[in-house]
């Protein structure tokens, strides 16, 4: 009985030192982290709507980002970029989408992924990326959902659907009241 104590004692104290050093970790790599990510959030945004020179996120009443309203030089309103999301086969699939004033997908980047290699994964290539330049809400009915890879690119085509829709309502309803 004091061997099984004396074991459980020390198990218990390495179990402890090893939490406590995964925590100091995790508390100085976390903004490392999330500024390293948001450093490529910013870039990407640049990249998908390059002639708008500012960025001004749009948020709900619980503080959630909706959408991003990219402003040119002249400081009039150039489109949108959205940020949708949705889980995919194996992870969650994280997109940015640019849109002109009409609405129409200006151009497509998926952030971030962690699908089955060289099935899910596919949603990076430009074949699949490539059939949402220029299309509406109401024409993204034609983009084609990968074989053998239909959850991913499912999960890409309806969240982007979702968001668009998210912001036609938005911007009809500041239309309504005005603002």
């Amino acid at each position: 009985m004091k061997e099984t104590f004396k074991y459980a004692l020390i198990l218990g104290l390495i179990c402890f030192l090893a939490s406590s050093v995964l925590a100091v970790v995790n508390s100085l790599t976390e903004p490392i982290i999330k500024a390293q990510k948001e450093k490529e959030e910013s870039l990407a945004l640049k990249e998908l709507l390059p002639q708008a020179a500012v960025f001004k996120p749009y948020y709900d009443d619980e503080e959630k980002m909706l959408f991003y309203r990219g402003y040119d030089r002249n400081n009039q309103l150039d489109g949108f970029v959205l940020k949708p999301g949705q889980r995919g086969y194996s992870s969650d699939i994280e997109v940015l989408v640019s849109l002109d004033l009409n609405l129409k997908i200006i151009n497509i980047k998926i952030l971030s992924q962690n699908e089955t290699p060289a099935l899910g994964t596919r949603i990076l290539e430009i074949p699949f990326l490539g059939q949402f330049k220029n299309k509406s809400l109401e024409s993204l009915r034609e983009v084609q959902a990968i074989s053998g890879a239909t959850i991913s690119s499912a999960a890409v085509i309806n969240s982007v659907k979702k968001k668009i829709l998210e912001l036609q309502n938005r911007l009809e309803e500041e239309m309504k009241s005005g603002g």
